[in-house]
């Protein structure tokens, strides 16, 4: 696209994803992943750390704890969707594309 900021993978729009993740570690979040092929999986779990390029979900899995790693990049294209839980248990779309 053009200089000013146009691309999609523009470093100023992942920079402020993860600017927006950076206040909820540690947070309950519901994650919603594409899989590719129609498979898609929502799961539960805490925001457990932010890294330059990636972020940590902790899971909240029966009897394994496990950890998934997302890019910014995954957001950005929307192949991975974070919801927030409020006070009241309510969600609250956080980083998104769209934001």
């Amino acid at each position: 696209m053009n200089k000013e900021g146009g691309s999609v993978n523009s470093p100023r729009a992942l920079s402020d994803i993860k600017k927006d993740l950076e206040s909820f570690v540690g947070s309950k979040i519901r994650l919603k992943a594409n899989r590719g092929r129609n498979r898609i999986i929502e799961k539960e779990g805490v925001l457990e750390s932010i890294y330059p390029n990636i972020f940590v979900v902790k899971l909240d899995e029966r009897r394994v704890e496990r950890r998934v790693s997302y890019s910014y990049a995954d957001v950005l294209t929307e192949t991975v969707e974070l919801f927030v839980y409020d006070n009241q248990d309510a969600e609250i779309k956080i980083a998104s594309a769209n934001n």
